[in-house]
């Protein structure tokens, strides 16, 4: 779970997040829309798929981002379990 925080802590992973919400994106998509290194946006992606928020699929030439649907709701349940502790105080 210290990875998904550390993956968290950062905006520009946040963003991507938030972009691949809607729909899958690849690597150069996602770049496209950022000010910042290739090297750079590739660190990004490879720090969210270690700590299990995205999922990379290659389709052809193209490696293809997801959300990890399964960590966020294990993310979401820990949080909500978290906060009825601290109710109950």
């Amino acid at each position: 779970m210290n990875l998904v925080f550390k993956a968290l802590n950062d905006p520009t992973r946040r963003k991507i997040l938030e972009m691949l919400r809607n729909n899958d994106m690849t690597a150069g998509e996602i770049a496209g829309r950022f000010h910042i290194s290739w090297p750079s946006i590739s660190h990004h992606l490879e720090l969210l798929k270690r700590s299990g928020l995205v999922i990379s699929q290659k389709e052809g030439q193209f490696i293809y981002y997801s959300i990890n649907a399964t960590v966020m709701d294990e993310i979401l349940k820990w949080l909500i379990q978290l906060s009825k502790k601290n109710k109950i105080k």
